[in-house]
């Protein structure tokens, strides 16, 4: 697809997300780390383990079979071997994943998780689990882009397939693209990619706060909030359930 027709993902964290996703037909489905923000709560990704990132895989696989099922390795579970990386791919891979994604320039992990038969999706510019490191959720590239430029070489060399830039310039996820010959998959780095990947809460206005990278198409947590007050108001007031609710 990539210089023919732009790439949609979307993440998805359970069985219905993963329906509506593969429903609505979006290319790539991500089970992403950030349930550790949009399910768990957290203000980071970091406290995501291994066996939860393969509990939501589970559920989302029941309901995908058309869309390229992708999960991430979550922190602390490829960083320190590719022994390390192998045995966590190896289990995404087991649970359903038909790809996983690792942040940051571990080259040699994807050159063994490749010639293993796992697919691997890097992923550069801001990498959520390095986010202390960033000092916050900040741009990445604006200074040195042509170091990204290089990782992205180097992340298609070892033998990445597709590659998410998130919070880079415009210009630099341009020159990235062209850069390199498999897709690149932007979030908050403007239209100039080969795809666009997004949080399923984001786009549906569930999340409490809306981001300069992203869209709410619709006001979600508003209409679920007003839905669900007048149930209770209903309750309270004896409007519902009546006579005619019974079983």
């Amino acid at each position: 697809m990539k210089g023919t027709e732009k790439i949609v993902c979307l993440t998805a964290y359970d069985a219905l997300s993963g329906a509506l996703a593969e429903a609505v037909g979006v290319d790539v489905v991500l089970v992403g780390d950030s349930l550790g923000n949009v399910i768990q709560g957290h203000d980071t990704t970091l406290p995501v383990t291994l066996d939860e990132v393969i509990y939501h895989l589970k559920m989302v696989r029941r309901q995908v079979s058309r869309a390229l099922l992708v999960a991430d390795l979550p922190f602390g579970t490829y960083g320190g071997s590719v022994q390390q990386a192998f045995d966590s791919a190896t289990l995404l891979m087991k649970a359903g994943a038909e790809a996983v994604k690792l942040e940051g320039p571990y080259f040699d992990e994807i050159r063994a998780l490749t010639k293993a038969g796992i697919p691997v999706m890097g992923h550069l510019g801001f990498t959520p689990q390095s986010v202390h490191v960033f000092g916050g959720h900040k741009v990445q590239g604006r200074e040195h882009g042509e170091v990204l430029i290089q990782a992205a070489q180097d992340l298609e060399a070892a033998g990445a397939f597709s590659m998410v830039l998130e919070l880079i310039p415009t210009s630099l996820a341009k020159s990235i693209s062209g850069a390199v010959s498999v897709p690149t998959i932007g979030i908050g780095a403007g239209p100039h990619c080969d795809g666009e990947v997004q949080v399923f809460h984001d786009l549906l206005g569930l999340a409490v706060k809306e981001y300069k990278h992203t869209k709410w198409y619709v006001l979600g947590r508003s209409i679920f909030e007003d839905a669900l007050t007048r149930y209770v108001a209903d309750v309270r007031t004896g409007k519902f359930p009546t006579e005619d609710d019974a079983s």
